[in-house]
């Protein structure tokens, strides 16, 4: 976006409460990334949205759980689906079974996020293929509430096959990963069933971290940063 869309587009009008929330979670102290892993709090996010371009399509919901010192919190799971001002379309819905009237009647858009926002902190956020994610989160994040997140984000899919390569050579997508690792997924394409899963899957990683002397959250992006390059050769 430039300069001059950046300055015409229209600020996001938030009531006083509102205005308060978002600044309690400004206020939040930045992620620690010398915070040793089996200390910390991870969020893990999906999101299920109108289609498959992050930077046009719209973001209908999301599902995010906490793995707190190596524990996933089922009991603080966190689900919303935002209000549409119109549902997406037949096919879609058939992919992530939110029908229209669920859509049409969800959470206003501003209370779903900053609730988001409260449940993640400043916490680093895991997703699988994380970019689309990110993407949807920031874009809806900005329009509706003017903000973005700013906390570090992880891709699963290249922790993945840095940490756990030998155990699933062919693994390439969620799926693949699932099926080698044994993990159920109860209801694929669900926010909040997806991100579970894929909970499931950080704990696996986790765990192949200490015997690749990953210790901290700075090491983990590092890891990251070194299977993206490995990526790109």
């Amino acid at each position: 976006m430039s300069w001059l869309r950046r300055t015409l587009r229209r600020t996001p009008q938030l009531s006083a409460a509102q205005l308060q929330t978002l600044a309690e979670w400004q206020a939040l102290p930045a992620t620690d990334l010398r915070r040793p892993l089996d200390a910390a709090r991870l969020v893990v996010v999906d999101v299920e949205s109108s289609g498959l371009d992050a930077h046009r399509d719209r973001l209908i919901s999301i599902g995010a759980l906490a793995v707190n010192h190596g524990v996933i919190e089922l009991a603080q799971s966190f689900e919303v689906v935002l209000r549409q001002t119109a549902p997406s379309a037949i096919d879609n819905i058939l992919v992530h079974g939110i029908g229209g009237t669920e859509q049409c009647s969800g959470t206003d858009p501003v209370t779903a996020l900053l609730s988001f926002l409260r449940f993640a902190g400043t916490d680093p956020l895991f997703a699988f293929h994380a970019d689309f994610d990110r993407v949807m989160l920031g874009r809806a994040l900005d329009a509706t509430v003017g903000t973005d997140l700013r906390q570090p984000w992880l891709d699963l899919a290249s922790l993945a096959p840095a940490l756990l390569g030998r155990r699933a050579p062919r693994a390439k997508n969620l799926d693949d990963w699932l099926t080698a690792l044994g993990i159920h997924n109860y209801a694929r394409h669900n926010a909040v069933a997806d991100a579970l899963s894929t909970a499931q899957l950080l704990l696996v990683v986790l765990g192949a971290c200490a015997g690749e002397q990953v210790k901290t959250l700075a090491d983990l992006i590092e890891t990251e940063r070194a299977q993206h390059w490995l990526e790109r050769r």
